[in-house]
Order: structure tokens, then sequence, then C-alpha cells
């Protein structure tokens, strides 16, 4: 899957500077119709360069005094044509290719071979499409968020009602999303019984952060250790790749959902702890979500694990009636 995803992202990001090329091509033709003196002003600026070029072949000994002619001469004709075109109230950039993602220039890699942000999102949100998480997430945002489905009365020894706790949930929520380019150190704990919202505000974080181009990836404890095993082992028949397997610890939110339904042992409790520790090295944002307590992680995890969890998460307790039953 991974594979063909790339290669339609290839396809389309080919596309997209051929289209970005035709549109500059569009515009650069409606200023030249309208003022040729800028025509001739890019022809005269075309020609010094290759005058220069040959010069330099023919003369090398005398580079720099040639180098500084054609600069001279270059200098001088942009600055006439940065003239004409502030006349003709024509900005600067108007003839120049503009790319939807400036930083890799529409290529999706970088002048060092690695992926740019914008191809990483790209497989990000196409994988979510494919696997139906952007259906999820178009009904589970905070759009559709409604407070009043959680009771606002006392509930068991609770401080708050369940929905006085979810309103300063919420807000921790909205918070975290805010101060999110933040070098904060800001991680949560979603804990509590099944039904009570940890995945839909899971979801809610996950949808505003993708919306302002954010790389999030949302898994179950289950499936990371899955996707660990196919990249350590290398079990390729499984369907995960290294790239799913990196983006555990470069995405910048990871959403950990359903710890402690995966098998705890050795192994998956290193795994556990390389990932929230990597993470929080690297000043990369992690979200916990689990129906354990924190005793009951303490129980069944390493010291190692709990502490970091403990020291570097906010804990963040939900309670109330299970909303699955609730209508």
């Amino acid at each position: 899957m991974y594979k063909k995803i790339l290669k339609e992202l290839s396809i389309e990001y080919e596309k997209k500077r051929d289209r970005h090329k035709r549109e500059q091509a569009i515009r650069r033709e409606k200023v030249y119709r309208d003022i040729p003196a800028i025509k001739r002003i890019d022809e005269e600026i075309f020609k010094a360069g290759i005058s220069m070029s040959k010069n330099i072949l023919g003369n090398p000994g005398n580079y720099e005094k040639t180098v500084k002619k054609a600069k001279d001469t270059i200098e001088k004709l942009r600055m006439e044509k940065a003239y004409l075109m502030t006349e003709s109230n024509i900005p600067m950039d108007y003839m120049d290719i503009k790319y939807d993602c400036p930083i890799c220039e529409d290529r999706g890699y970088l002048e060092d071979g690695s992926r740019c942000n914008c191809l990483k999102q790209a497989i990000v949100s196409r994988t979510y499409k494919m696997s139906n998480m952007e259906k999820m997430l178009q009904k589970e945002n905070f759009q559709t968020f409604n407070i009043d489905v959680f009771k606002d009365e006392p509930f068991e020894n609770e401080s708050l009602t369940p929905r006085q706790n979810m309103i300063e949930i919420a807000g921790m929520a909205e918070g975290f999303i805010n101060n999110f380019d933040e070098d904060n150190g800001e991680n949560l704990l979603f804990y509590g019984t099944t039904g009570l919202g940890k995945t839909f505000l899971s979801n809610c974080i996950a949808k505003s952060l993708l919306d302002k181009n954010k790389i999030v990836i949302y898994q179950t404890a289950f499936t990371i250790l899955e996707i660990i095993e196919s990249h350590r082992f290398r079990r390729n028949s499984s369907g995960f790749d290294d790239n799913q397997y990196n983006l555990l610890f470069e995405a910048d939110l990871l959403i950990i959902d359903d710890l402690g339904t995966e098998v705890a042992n050795t192994f998956t409790n290193a795994e556990i702890f390389n990932i929230v520790n990597t993470r929080i090295l690297g000043s990369k944002k992690t979200i916990v979500s689990t129906n354990l307590t924190p005793k009951e992680i303490s129980e069944i995890y390493t010291d190692r694990v709990f502490s970091r969890i403990l020291d570097k998460f906010i804990p963040l307790k939900f309670y109330g009636h299970d909303l699955r039953f609730e209508h």
C-alpha cells in the first residue's frame, strides 16, 4: 500500500510543478504583452548571463573582471525592470513560480534527499483516507463536540461533575493545540474506563492539528507494536514498512490509543519506553489514551515507563457514565 501511495504522490507532485510552470508562463506573457519593455529587459538579462559564461570559458584568467561587469549590467537591468513593474502596480514576484510548498518547490524532497514535511503529511493524509480515518475525523471533531452529553450531577466521590470535568479537559486540549508549536514539554495522558470520550477527544485534537498541516499519527498500542515487530524482524508480509516505523518517532504528534491492550512483556515494555522517551528527548509531543489507572500502569509496565509517563505527561481523568449507552 505504501509504495502505491508514494507512486501516486510522485505523479501528483509532477503535475503540480507542471501546472505552476504553465501558470507562470501565462502571467509572464500577460506582462510582456502589456509592457513590452519588460520583455526586452528580461531578454537582455538572459543575454548578459550567456555572454558572461562565454567570456569566462574563453578567457578564464579574466574571471573576476568579467563577473563584475556582468553583475553590474544585470543589476542595472533589474532596477529598471523593478521601476517599470512598480509604476504598473505589478508585484515584484508576479512572474515567479508560485509553489504550494516553497521549501521543496513541490518536489517532495529536500536538497539532501530527505522527505519534505509536505510529502510526509501527504503520505499520512493519504493513509488516513485509505483507512477511513478521514471519515472518522469528519464526525469526531470540536465542531461536533457536545458537552451536554456529559451529566451535570455528582459522580461517586469526584469533586466535579462529569460535565464540569469535561469542560476542564476540553480546555486543556484546546490549550494543547494553541500552544502546540511551543517547546513546553506538554504531553497528555487520558485515562478512564471505556466509553467516556477519550478517543473522541483524541480525534478532535488530531483533526485540529491535521488542519494546521501537522504530521499526526494515531495508532493503537497493539498496532504500534506490530509496526515495531515488522521493522525489527523484517516481517514485510504484515503490510508495514520502515516509513510507518520512523513516523512513530518523527511525527509532530503521536497518539497512542488503548495503552494496556497489547501483551506486556520485556520486549513491549522496552519498545514503549523507547518511543515515549525518544519523542520527549526530541521535543515531540505525545498523547497516551488508556483504560488503565496510573496505579495499574505502574503494575503492568516497568518503573522507567511509568515514571516517564507520570513525570512528562499531564494526567487527565475521564469519569462518568458510559456514553455509548446514553441517549
